[in-house]
Formats: structure tokens, sequence, C-alpha cells
């Protein structure tokens, strides 16, 4: 199993606590790097591609210690992730440093409602502005009121372009409640993007792998009767794994 930013920011923040991070499913025994119920781990079947994009996970406050949280499939699929917690008055160096690289080609993406200067908006990333340069895809990981927030609050993002998805199907997220069933997992946005950019087969494997997920993390539920056949693990060994 490849450990990756995600993994190591939340061992950084399980050994800097000082009280246990009691979250809804907190009592299940679970796998400390894919966070599903250790008798069904799946850091054996991680995904192992190449892609052309690299990618930016901006998590809130909490946000990584969440067993439900969908950020860390996106470093499982695209190795040059990385993450940095949320710091409105003290922003991480590197991240700053990451955001102002010249090799890269920094996009945030959100809905496009909430970005009050509309000349920064973008529909393609694979543009003239881009050219030479990698495509950073940034992402906010956190509850939408949270998202909400550090987007607003973030001034290194503020001159940022921004680029917006219109999904055309519900969200199939199940481990936690919206208030807007429209509102995709982090995962899920990342893969429509994904295949925005051209990135195909990481978009495939990362539905493909958010589905495994899903579908593992819910076996512990005990309201629900599962399915110990793990259908979505089969099909996506079938369609990813050598």
């Amino acid at each position: 199993m490849r450990q990756h930013a995600f993994h190591h920011l939340y061992q950084q923040r399980k050994a800097n606590s000082t009280k246990p991070f009691n979250a809804r499913g907190s009592k299940v025994s679970r796998c400390s790097y894919c966070q599903v119920a250790t008798d069904f781990c799946l850091c054996g079947d991680q995904p192992n591609i190449n892609t052309n994009v690299a990618v930016m996970l901006i998590v809130s406050d909490n946000e990584v210690m969440k067993p439900s949280n969908t950020g860390r499939l996106i470093a499982d699929v695209v190795k040059e992730t990385y993450v940095y917690q949320w710091n409105r008055t003290d922003p991480d160096a590197d991240m700053l440093n990451w955001l102002n690289h010249p090799d890269y080609y920094p996009v945030v993406v959100f809905p496009d409602s909430y970005t009050d200067d509309k000349t920064r908006l973008i529909t393609e990333v694979r543009g003239k502005e881009c050219e030479h340069r990698k495509p950073l895809l940034i992402f906010i990981d956190g509850s939408w009121r949270e998202a909400r927030r550090i987007f607003r609050r973030s001034p290194w993002l503020s001159e940022l372009p921004v680029l917006s998805i219109a999904p055309q199907a519900l969200s199939q997220y199940m481990m936690r409640h919206s208030d807007n069933e429209q509102h995709l997992s982090t995962a899920e946005v990342a893969s429509i993007v994904l295949d925005q950019v051209q990135e195909v087969q990481a978009a495939q494997t990362l539905q493909l792998w958010f589905e495994v997920f899903r579908e593992s993390y819910l076996l512990s539920k005990t309201r629900l009767k599962p399915d110990l056949t793990r259908p979505c693990l089969q099909t996506y060994r079938d369609a990813v794994l050598p």
C-alpha cells in the first residue's frame, strides 16, 4: 500500500490530539489508512495508476479525522496529491509555494454561484493559460458550510480561476446526511472534474474506488443488511486491477 499525504496528515493529527475524536462510527475497529472496518480493509486493493494532473486538498479542522471522509480516495488515485489543514490566519508555507509555483496551473473547484467575481470562472483547464504547466486541481474538503467558509475566507485562493461543475446525477453518498441531496462528496466531484480535464482513466478509477469504499464502509452499519459478496469490489477488481 502506498502511503500518501492524507495518511500523513491523519497520523499527525492523531498524534497531536489530546483526546479521542468521537465522530459517528468511531466505535468501529477501523484500518487507520482506508478507514473501513478492519474485517473489510481495502489497502491491498489501492489503485496504482499515473496521471498528468496534481491535486491539492484543503481540509477543514476535523475532516481528516472523519472515517466517512472521501478526500483520501482522491489521494489513493492521484499520486501527486498535496493535503493541507486549513488555517485562515496562518496558511501552510508549503501550500502557498505550490499555489505560486511556475510549473503548476492552480484551479479551484467550486460552484459558480458562490463566486462573486464572474471573470474568475473558466469552463476548461486544458487551455492556453496552462500550456507547459501541470493543472493543480484544488478541492475544499469539509462539510458544505465549512467549504463555503474556506472558499470565502482564504485570500490566497481569491485570485485563482474557478472551475464549476453541474452534476447530472444525484449524489450516491450515503455515509453522511446533507440538507441538499445534490451536494456531491469530494470524491464524486473529483471524478467529474478529472473526466473534464481528460484524465479518463483516473476519473473512472476514482468513481469505481468511491463505490468500493462506500460499499465497504456501509458493511459496518448494523442497521443495514450487508451484502458480503461485495459486488462493487469485484467490479473494481475486474476493471482496474491487473
